[in-house]
């Protein structure tokens, strides 16, 4: 048989951020036949088929990172969000979509998504930071990617509302929290799908597959 043939090879870009233990990312994407290219290369972020931004860490040196650089990054993932072209952001991620989190007072996030992001309240027998196994409900049967199960969360702040126009699924730890955000071929998560077993190899299963489902969409 002829390499014409054979499937084409997926790619996912993921932005090094500086702040995300990557190997886990990586491994769950080998997993589900994909190659991986970390990148601080705001054009290749711009122009990817498929784009993910990880993070662990702090929120200010998450937007230092992204901002390095005059800012081309940052303004790549812009664009990449405002037009819904296939992205996903897990953990930290998610956060500094949002235009500000209480854990780096002054600093700017990205602004994708309204609100700002804030600590569990401090209350008896809740854990903060939360680490560990919790439940994920969505809001409807609309969803393309999310779907009810258990996902492994490592945070000490969250977002609290859905902002307009994403469909959200919800978590609760001392009350209800974004637990993930889905809007056309863009999906942001505050767990992390790549340590949460079958059901989150699946859920990133099925954005990778949309992902590459039609042809790419050119960022002006």
């Amino acid at each position: 048989m002829g390499g014409r043939d054979r499937p084409e090879r997926r790619e996912v870009v993921i932005v090094k951020t500086g702040v995300a233990n990557l190997a886990s990312v990586i491994a769950a994407f080998e997993r589900l036949g994909a190659d991986t290219l970390v990148t601080t290369d705001a054009e290749r972020v711009r122009t990817a088929q498929a784009v993910m931004l990880p993070g662990v860490g702090a929120f200010g040196a998450g937007m230092q990172a992204l901002r390095a650089d005059d800012g081309a990054l940052a303004e790549a993932l812009r664009d990449r969000f405002q037009a819904d072209r296939p992205t996903m952001a897990i953990c930290l991620g998610l956060q500094l979509l949002c235009e500000a989190s209480e854990e780096t007072p002054g600093v700017q996030g990205l602004g994708i998504l309204t609100g700002q992001v804030t600590r569990f309240a401090d209350a008896p027998h809740l854990k903060v930071p939360q680490l560990g196994w919790n439940r994920v409900e969505t809001e409807s049967d609309s969803h393309i990617f999310l779907e009810p199960g258990f996902a492994y969360f490592a945070n000490s702040f969250k977002l609290d509302a859905a902002p307009t126009d994403w469909k959200a699924a919800r978590a609760h730890h001392g009350g209800p929290f974004i637990a993930a955000l889905e809007r056309g071929r863009v999906l942001v998560c505050q767990f992390h799908p790549e340590l949460s077993g079958p059901w989150g190899m699946g859920l990133m299963g099925r954005w990778l597959a949309r992902a590459y489902a039609a042809p790419s969409t050119e960022v002006a």
